[in-house]
């Protein structure tokens, strides 16, 4: 195992951590964090997109011109898809893009992510993350002490003042142990993890 710094809000450190190798330090396996990270943004498309198809289309319900002898091709409606203003031929429709990856792929992606993070040094773990009042002011102060600006910010529980005091810093993001995932863990520059939630996370994917 690993000893981390942890250190307080002011940046100073007070103690350590041992970081589990069979968390934080195993090889990275990509194509588990690329699998995690497209089932990710499958799972967060909406699925709502809808185009007509001719039946669907208003109008159109005479036959353009007769069968034979006019020298153009036969027409049965002017929805059809060939029309300008007729129907889509394979458009999308509503649907689920959701699917399910195992539980052994997501636990590797997760601990490949995590141990990114680690190698790179980009990881900081605090003492504890409290706030006495919602306080945007208070939240980057914070921030600068451990000077970190772009950051996925992970708690043990939901801590509401953190929570609100960061929503409205665009590089920011905070989340509990339970609804951290790969996209964020890659998307933000940091990882800022208090010591509490360093020893969950170890529980859940050891």
């Amino acid at each position: 195992m690993a000893q981390f710094d942890v250190v307080d809000m002011n940046g100073k450190k007070v103690s350590t951590v041992e970081l589990s190798d069979a968390v934080f330090g195993i090889t990275p396996n990509e194509k588990a964090v690329h699998e995690a990270v497209v089932n990710f943004l499958a799972n967060q498309r909406q699925g709502t997109q809808n185009t007509k198809i001719r039946k669907e289309v208003r109008g159109g319900g005479k036959k353009p011109w007769r069968q034979k002898g006019t020298g153009h091709a036969r027409q049965g409606s002017i929805r059809a898809p060939q029309w300008t203003h007729g129907g889509i031929a394979l458009g999308p429709k509503p649907r689920d893009y959701r699917y399910a990856l195992n539980k052994k792929l997501r636990k590797l992606a997760m601990k490949s992510a995590l141990s990114t993070k680690v190698a790179e040094g980009k990881i900081i773990v605090l003492d504890e993350l409290t706030l006495s009042e919602v306080k945007t002011k208070e939240m980057v102060k914070v921030l600068g002490n451990i000077k970190c600006d772009n950051a996925l910010i992970v708690m043990d529980g939901s801590n509401e003042n953190v929570m609100l005091s960061a929503r409205n810093i665009p590089t920011v993001k905070t989340a509990s142990v339970n609804t951290i995932n790969v996209y964020d863990l890659l998307k933000y520059n940091n990882l800022v993890v208090t010591k509490e939630a360093v020893e969950k996370i170890q529980e859940v994917y050891a």
